[in-house]
C-alpha cells in the first residue's frame, strides 16, 4: 500500500471541509437535514398541549404543562431520506411565566424560529391581555436577540444568523406601510371554537373582526380550530406544519365570522376587515393613540379586561389547582406549619432572653 504524505493528508482535508460547507453536489443537498424552532404560548388551559399532540400525530393524553417544556417532531422529504426536525417549545401558565421567553428565543434558534399564539376563544375577556403581554415579551427578546447579534463580530455565524432572520414582507403586501410585522413569522390560533360558535352573533363578530386585524397587523396567519372537529384540526395541521417543516400550507381562505376563520398571513387588509364592530358607540369620543388602540378600546367595551387577575393568580404555581400532587401537597402543609411552629419558638426564646439581660 502506497504512503500518502502529511501534506497530501492535509490537502484532502480542507478539501473535504471546503466542500461540506458549500453544500458542493447534488448529493449533498439531498441530504441535508434542516432543524426549525416554533414556539408555543397562549391562554391558561387553551388547548396549546392537544393542539401540538394532534399536529404531531400522538395518540396520547395530553398533560398541563408545567413551566415551559420541550419536545421535537421529526418528518421525511421522500422516501430514504434524512427526516427534518423540529425543535418545540411550549410555554404554561398564560402570562404569569411570560419571562422563560428568553429559554427558548435564542441566537441559535433564531435563524428558523416561528411563533403560534393560541387564544381561548371561549373566554373573550382575557384575549387581549394575554396576546398583548405574550407578543410584546416575545417580540423583546427576538429583538434583544437580534441585536446582540449584530454587535457580534462583522461577517460570523451570529450576525449571518440574525441577518437570515430578519423578516422582509413582500413589496406587494397588503397595507405593508400601515402594519407592524411581527419579527419572526407568527401564527394565531382561536382555539374552542366548539364553544366559541354558540355565542352570541354579535359578540362572535367582535371577537373575530378584532383577531382578524390583529393578524393582519402583525402580518400573521390566523386559523379557529377545535380538538372535536377533524376537518378544523386538518386545516390547523396545514398550517403548524408549514412553520415546523416548510410544507405546504394550503389554499383555503375563510373571513366569514358565521363562520371558522382560515386566513393564511397576506390574504386579508384593513379595507376588507373594516372598522371596529361598534354599532351604539361614538369611535371619536374614545381619544385613541393609534389603530391599534381604538380596537382595544372597542373590544374591552365589550369584553372588560381580566389579565391581571390571572396574572396574581399564577404568581405561585405552587398554588395553582393544576399542579396539585395529594400527598406532596399535604406534606408540604405540614412542613409549612412545622416552620411557623420553630418561628414562634424562636421569637419566645429571643423574648425570654432580652427579659434575662
Amino acid at each position: 500500500m502506497a504512503k500518502i504524505s502529511s501534506d497530501m493528508l492535509w490537502e484532502l482535508a480542507v478539501a473535504e471541509v471546503q466542500s461540506q460547507e458549500s453544500g458542493a453536489g447534488e448529493g449533498n443537498e439531498r441530504e441535508t437535514i434542516c432543524e426549525r424552532s416554533v414556539f408555543l404560548m397562549g391562554s391558561k388551559t387553551g388547548g396549546k398541549t392537544s393542539i401540538l399532540l394532534r399536529c404531531l400525530e400522538r395518540d396520547e393524553p395530553p398533560k398541563p404543562t408545567l413551566a415551559l417544556e420541550y419536545t421535537f417532531g421529526r418528518r421525511a422529504k421522500g422516501h430514504n431520506t434524512p427526516k427534518d426536525i423540529a425543535h418545540l417549545w411550549e410555554l404554561g401558565g398564560g402570562t404569569s411565566l411570560s419571562d422563560l421567553i428568553q429559554i427558548p428565543i435564542t441566537l441559535v434558534s433564531i435563524r428558523s424560529l416561528s411563533v403560534v399564539l393560541v387564544l381561548d376563544l371561549s373566554k373573550p375577556n382575557t384575549l387581549w391581555g394575554t396576546m398583548e403581554k405574550l407578543l410584546h415579551s416575545a417580540q423583546a427578546q427576538v429583538e434583544k436577540v437580534s441585536s446582540q447579534a449584530q454587535k457580534s463580530k462583522p461577517g460570523g455565524k451570529q450576525q449571518k444568523a440574525a441577518h437570515s432572520a430578519a423578516r422582509v414582507l413582500p413589496k406587494d403586501y397588503p397595507d405593508r406601510e400601515l402594519i407592524s410585522p411581527f419579527p419572526v413569522p407568527l401564527l394565531i390560533i382561536g382555539s374552542k371554537y366548539d364553544l366559541f360558535q354558540d355565542f352570541d352573533s354579535d359578540k362572535k363578530k367582535v371577537i373575530s373582526k378584532t383577531l382578524r386585524f390583529l393578524a393582519h397587523y402583525y402580518a400573521a396567519s390566523l386559523v379557529f380550530t377545535s380538538i372535536k372537529s377533524e376537518s378544523l384540526m386538518s386545516k390547523t395541521k396545514s398550517f403548524f406544519s408549514h412553520l415546523a417543516f416548510g410544507l405546504d400550507r394550503g389554499k383555503t381562505v375563510s373571513c366569514d365570522s358565521g363562520k371558522p376563520l382560515i386566513i393564511p398571513a397576506g390574504s386579508d387588509s384593513f379595507s376588507q376587515i373594516g372598522s371596529p364592530p361598534s354599532a351604539d358607540l361614538d369611535i371619536t369620543s374614545l381619544h385613541a393613540k393609534n389603530p391599534k388602540d381604538l380596537w382595544n378600546k372597542v373590544y374591552e367595551r365589550v369584553f372588560p379586561s381580566e389579565s391581571h387577575s390571572e396574572q396574581r393568580e399564577l404568581k405561585d404555581p405552587a398554588k395553582d389547582p393544576q399542579y396539585s400532587e395529594p400527598q406532596i401537597d399535604a406534606m408540604r402543609a405540614q412542613k409549612d406549619q412545622e416552620l411557623e411552629q420553630y418561628k414562634r419558638n424562636a421569637a419566645k426564646s429571643w423574648k425570654e432572653l432580652q427579659l434575662e439581660t
